[in-house]
C-alpha cells in the first residue's frame, strides 16, 4: 500500500482540497493498533524486568504485572530478599525469577539485562523502580558529600544504565516499554525533610524520560514515568514519630487532599497501563499519583 507523504498531504491542505478523508497511520515498529479493549490491558506472555521489585512500590508493581499475565524478572542487591515476593508472584502463573545486581554498577546492569534476555528470550518492559532517599543538608559544614553522590548514583545514574542496556535489546526487538519511577518531588519541594539530592535526581529522571521518549520513538520504544507521592512503604510509614522527624507523617497526610497515603498496588496499576497496548500512543508522559498532594503546593 502506498502511503501519502506528509509534504504531499500538506500541499493538498494548503490548496484547500481537503474533502472528506481519513488517514490511517501504518503500524510502525513496536506499534499495536487497538481494535478492542478486551485484551488491551493484558500483559500475557510479556517479560517485565523490575529493579527493586522485591519490596515497597516495586513489589506492588511486580504483583500487578504478574496478575496481568506477565512473567516478572526482579533485579535486587540481595536474592534472599526477593524470595517471598517470587513465591507470591507464582500464584498468578508465569515464570518469575530474581537476579542479583546493583543498578549503579555498569557491569551489573549489562549482565542482568543480558541474562534476562538469555532466560526469557526477550525483554518487553523495563521498570526502573530502584531508588533511595537519604536526607542531605548542603549547608552542613562537612566534606562528606556521600548523601549527595549516593542518591544521584542510584536514582539517576542507575536508571540511565538500565535504560541504556535494556534499550539496546529493545531496539533489536523492534520495540519495548520503559517506565521510570520518579516522584512528585521532581516538581515541588517536599517538606519538612531536607532532600535536595533526591529532588534533583527525580527531576533529572523526568527529563531523561522525555529525552529518551523522543529519541527512541523511532525504534518503537515507549518511555514514560510515574511520579508517586507519599506511599505506604517503609520509606514513609517507617519514619519514626519522635525527635527531628516527629509529626512528619501526620503532616504529609494532612497535605494530601484524599486524606491518605497511596498504596503500592495503585502505582502497579498505572505501570500495567503504561506497559500495555492501551498506552501505545503514550510516550514522554509523567503520570502523577499523589492523591492531589501537588494541587495546593
Amino acid at each position: 500500500m502506498h502511503w501519502m507523504s506528509v509534504s504531499r498531504l500538506m500541499r493538498i491542505r494548503n490548496q484547500g482540497n481537503m474533502q472528506s478523508w481519513f488517514l490511517t497511520v501504518p503500524s510502525e515498529k513496536g506499534a499495536f493498533m487497538i481494535e478492542s479493549l478486551e485484551h488491551a490491558f493484558s500483559l500475557k506472555e510479556k517479560v517485565v524486568l523490575i529493579t527493586g521489585g522485591n519490596k515497597g512500590i516495586g513489589k506492588g508493581i511486580s504483583l500487578a504485572m504478574a496478575q496481568s499475565g506477565a512473567s516478572v524478572a526482579i533485579m535486587c542487591r540481595n536474592l534472599a530478599s526477593a524470595a517471598e515476593t517470587i513465591e507470591e508472584l507464582e500464584q498468578f502463573g508465569g515464570v518469575h525469577r530474581a537476579y542479583e545486581g546493583d543498578v549503579t554498577k555498569q557491569e551489573d546492569a549489562k549482565r542482568v539485562v543480558a541474562k534476562v534476555v538469555e532466560d526469557y528470550g526477550r525483554i518487553d518492559v523495563l521498570v526502573n523502580n530502584a531508588g533511595i532517599a537519604t536526607p542531605f543538608d548542603p549547608m552542613e559544614d562537612t566534606d562528606d558529600l556521600s548523601g549527595w553522590y549516593r542518591v544521584l548514583d542510584v536514582d539517576l545514574n542507575g536508571t540511565f544504565l538500565m535504560c541504556h542496556y535494556a534499550g539496546l535489546k529493545m531496539k533489536e526487538q523492534n520495540g519495548g516499554r520503559i517506565i521510570n519511577i520518579t516522584s512528585n518531588s521532581s516538581r515541588i519541594v517536599n517538606i519538612p525533610q531536607k532532600s535536595c539530592s533526591y529532588n534533583a535526581a527525580k527531576a533529572a529522571g523526568d527529563r531523561l524520560t522525555k529525552c529518551l521518549a523522543y529519541e527512541w520513538a523511532q525504534y518503537g520504544i515507549r518511555v514514560n514515568a510515574i511520579a508517586p507521592g507519599y506511599t505506604e512503604t517503609n520509606l514513609v510509614t517507617g519514619v519514626k514519630d519522635e525527635g527531628e522527624t516527629k509529626g512528619w507523617t501526620d503532616y504529609w497526610r494532612s497535605c494530601t487532599p484524599t486524606g491518605r497515603f497511596g498504596k503500592p498496588i495503585e502505582i502497579g496499576a498505572a505501570a500495567v497501563y503504561l506497559a500495555s497496548e492501551a498506552a501505545e500512543q503514550v510516550t514522554g508522559a509523567v503520570l502523577t499519583i499523589d492523591g492531589g498532594y501537588m494541587l495546593a503546593r
